[in-house]
């Protein structure tokens, strides 16, 4: 490797052990200035290991790092923030009740004799970067009253507060609605265009081909190609990323459906401002078919998977379940129903982070005689079952069981979610954004998985902000606009602009409702 200033970043030879299990094996990787270069492979694979070294987070067991030709021992975030390296993490690092601006400057104030925080002189910066990259966001907002793609914005402002040029963003996308997605590349183009450079883990090759000059991929912790973003398909970065040949589209047979199972009739729920987010909602799920539910972000989504898993109550209408109304009960009752879900938030919503993988595995069945005996768990049971899981979803690394599920990268956490709930054989599964975070290779199986339990008579309801994946995987899909369901299609009897048009509020001629 030639060491030159015409690279912002250059890591040669990184080696990364957590105890007997190797993370980086003699990793490599060269970004230019001013270029937006892509790191893509698996969930496991040390794309955020890597990242987390290069900002001084992890220090690495071997190898060293060039930031504009000079070698830097990274040795904290501090090192890293004086070296003008700035991260973004996928989960945001914010204070929910501070404004904007006191997120911003945290650590890094400005004061006015006395230690008296000069906020005007603060605020004065910050709208000189919202208006030079495009990053519009209110500087006395709280944090907790914006959206995700705002709080989003002040993570990369925070960065550029501390003076920033090479950023690091990791999976940007992941909780973004589509349009925050092109602003965000625009933002992104805006910074490289100032003589910033970029680096962003992300497993979306559709994003990569718009944003990416540049593309690093790795496999197993260990370095495979970088390859011009121009010279590629999709379909190439998938094969280089998995090491085999994937398939983008999900290969399935008609449907067959046969009696409803799940049946919602004029469902109201409130949010938590008391206000009707749900509006006299009907939908029928039957078994053997996927029902798709596609929307955009804050339509009525969150509130309507609440009140079916009875974590918030309905104001009318009903839920049933085999027959048997289950609205207004407990989460327990709708797992004893034959539910399971894959919630959107898997950190607070799906698992335990302070549990083990194999706690998390059970923890919804640790009663059954299977897994326990006369009031103590079969831990023994709980690690055979947690190991058959492990393999059979690929969740990494393979001898994690004992391990907190925190310590698992994103795409692993929900490997372990989904290995669960279909291993409770529901006769419904609800799967809310269930690829988000997970690379081309597990969607490519978490799509089979869904349309294996479909194929095996279970009735499956998919809510996803990723229409690709409502088109691609769903037998009928049903649009929610308002709180309401603006259309309903099967399969191949609507194209993608019209399910766009109604999630955006007009219908099927185009007017604006």
């Amino acid at each position: 490797m030639n060491i030159s200033k015409d690279y912002a970043v250059q890591m040669q030879g990184i080696v990364k052990r957590f105890g007997n299990f190797t993370a980086l094996n003699n990793m490599e990787l060269n970004v230019k200035k001013g270029t937006i270069h892509a790191i893509l492979g698996e969930n496991g694979a040390g794309k955020s290991t890597l990242m987390n070294i290069l900002y001084g987070l992890y220090q690495a067991d071997d190898g060293k790092i060039y930031i504009n030709g000079e070698e830097v021992a990274m040795k904290n975030p501090n090192v890293a923030i004086s070296s003008g390296i700035g991260m973004v993490h996928q989960h945001f690092m914010l204070v929910e009740n501070f404004t904007v601006a006191q997120n911003i400057i945290l650590g890094n104030e400005v004061t006015k004799g006395l230690g008296v925080l000069d906020m005007d002189k603060a605020k004065e910066k910050i709208n000189e970067m919202v208006e030079k990259y495009g990053l519009e966001v209110d500087p006395d907002a709280v944090i907790e009253d914006i959206s995700v793609g705002m709080q989003q914005r002040v993570e990369i402002l925070k960065a550029l507060y501390r003076g920033a040029d090479i950023l690091i963003l990791d999976e940007p996308t992941a909780v973004l609605t589509p349009q925050e997605i092109e602003d965000l590349i625009q933002i992104m183009h805006n910074l490289i265009e100032d003589g910033k450079t970029i680096i962003i883990i992300t497993h979306k090759l559709k994003e990569i081909k718009e944003s990416s000059d540049v593309c690093s991929i790795v496999r197993r912790g260990q370095y495979i190609d970088t390859v011009k973003v121009e010279d590629v398909t999709e379909e190439e970065l998938a094969n280089m990323m998995v090491g085999h040949a994937v398939k983008l589209v999900v290969d399935k047979k008609e449907a067959n459906p046969k009696d409803v199972v799940f049946e919602i009739k004029d469902l109201v729920v409130e949010n938590e401002r008391k206000l009707e987010a749900v509006k006299n909602l009907s939908l029928k799920v039957r078994r053997g078919e996927i029902v798709g539910i596609a929307g955009i972000d804050g339509n009525g989504q969150k509130e309507l998977i609440e009140a079916v898993t009875c974590l918030t109550k309905v104001k009318k209408g009903t839920i049933k379940m085999n027959g048997v109304e289950i609205q207004n009960t407990t989460p327990k009752n709708v797992i004893n129903h034959k539910i399971a879900t894959i919630h959107e938030d898997r950190q607070k919503r799906g698992l335990v982070l302070n549990f083990t993988v194999a706690e998390n595995a059970v923890i919804e069945n640790y009663k059954k005689a299977e897994f326990s005996k006369r009031g103590f768990l079969r831990r023994d049971q709980i690690l055979k079952h947690t190991k058959n899981l492990i393999k059979e979803y690929d969740v990494r690394p393979d001898n994690c069981e004992e391990q907190l599920v925190r310590g698992l990268s994103g795409g692993n956490q929900q490997k372990v979610i989904i290995a669960r709930e279909i291993a409770n054989q529901p006769d419904l599964l609800i799967a809310v954004q269930p690829t988000r975070g997970l690379d081309v290779g597990a969607i490519e199986y978490v799509h089979k998985m869904l349309v294996k339990e479909r194929d095996a008579g279970k009735a499956v309801l998919l809510i996803s902000l990723e229409l690709d994946e409502v088109m691609n995987v769903s037998d009928r899909i049903a649009v929610i606009y308002d709180g309401h369901i603006a259309g309903e299609f099967k399969q191949g009897e609507v194209d993608e602009q019209t399910i766009g048009l109604l999630m955006a509020g007009g219908n099927e001629n185009g007017k604006t409702e």
